[in-house]
């Protein structure tokens, strides 16, 4: 992407600076945050900041293409306050969508959630039936639907991204979401620091890890392709919580050993796997970074 006018919400968070950093040397780059979960310090000087709330907030939306990833962004903030995340992860949606289209953008790419597959040791292709169990898949689903509406009623390019365990590490862009940042940073920084890690159960569960970086570029090659419809982004390939502690171990030349604990969350999503071909036949887009690469680069800071 090349000369464009650009709004990426909650751009000052994990995913969203990572993908506004990587557009703004081509491209004039609006970051727009609450900073709940994100802060400005993630970005890059050539980002322009706006702190603002994609539900009531004023934020500039003339632009050419919109990156949508503002969100509560779990399970449990969701739980803990439904009004609030219906807010932000719907409304906030629906709001930024009809006041950038208002200004002639018809480009959006938005993030939804591979949570709504539930547990499966097999790949999730996109077109398989899926249900909500949880405030924050109920709230992604309502994404997908609006963004429906979009592309039918108002001929708008509507990508939603379905994204599987997304990671870089306290040493990128990922330390602002503490207690939310994905597991491989947190039991990483735990280690490091000579502390055993929390592991549900017996640490078996399966994660599709993704690295950010293949995260961000699958955002741009969506909207260079104006695509429309839900596409997976992840590696098709899935890594047990005991093998990653152990990569870990081995990237800090450490020998901490996880303490088991009760899961406390019901109906816990035990195993993730994406089926990426439908989005690899559109845009050409592949995995870069494989696991036992990218838990090197999350370790390195700590060396």
């Amino acid at each position: 992407m090349q000369d464009k006018r650009v709004l990426v919400t909650g751009g000052a968070g994990f995913i969203g600076s990572n993908l506004a950093n990587r557009l703004a040397s081509d491209n004039d780059v609006i970051a727009v945050d609450d900073t709940y979960l994100g802060t400005p310090e993630n970005l890059d000087d050539d980002v322009e900041f706006v702190e603002a709330s994609v539900v009531d907030g004023e934020f500039p939306v003339d632009v050419d293409v919109v990156f949508h990833l503002a969100a509560l962004s779990s399970r449990n903030m969701h739980e803990n306050d439904p009004q609030r995340g219906c807010r932000v992860n719907v409304e906030g949606f629906v709001n930024t969508v009809e006041r950038a289209r208002k200004e002639g953008c018809e480009t959006v790419v938005y993030a939804s959630t591979s949570s709504i597959y539930g547990s499966r040791t097999e790949p999730s292709p996109v077109d398989m039936d899926v249900e909500a169990h949880t405030a924050y898949e109920a709230s992604k689903l309502a994404r997908e639907r609006y963004a429906e509406y979009y592309a039918n009623h108002h001929d708008m390019a509507m990508a939603g991204l379905r994204f599987f365990s997304v990671y870089q590490g306290f040493g990128g862009n990922e330390e602002h979401k503490g207690e939310y940042a994905n597991t491989v940073a947190q039991f990483a920084d735990a280690i490091a620091n000579g502390e055993a890690p929390e592991l549900f159960g017996d640490g078996t569960q399966t994660r599709d890890f993704t690295h950010v970086s293949d995260v961000a570029r699958a955002c741009e090659l969506a909207a260079d392709h104006e695509l429309t419809g839900v596409y997976n982004v992840g590696t098709q390939e899935a890594y047990s919580f005991n093998e990653m502690v152990a990569m870990i171990n081995d990237a800090l030349g450490t020998d901490t050993d996880p303490e088991y604990i009760e899961c406390p969350f019901d109906g816990y999503v035990h195993d993730t796997m994406a089926d990426y071909s439908t989005f690899h036949e559109a845009t050409g887009w592949e995995p870069e970074i494989s696991f036992e690469e990218g838990v090197e680069m999350v370790c390195e800071s700590y060396k």
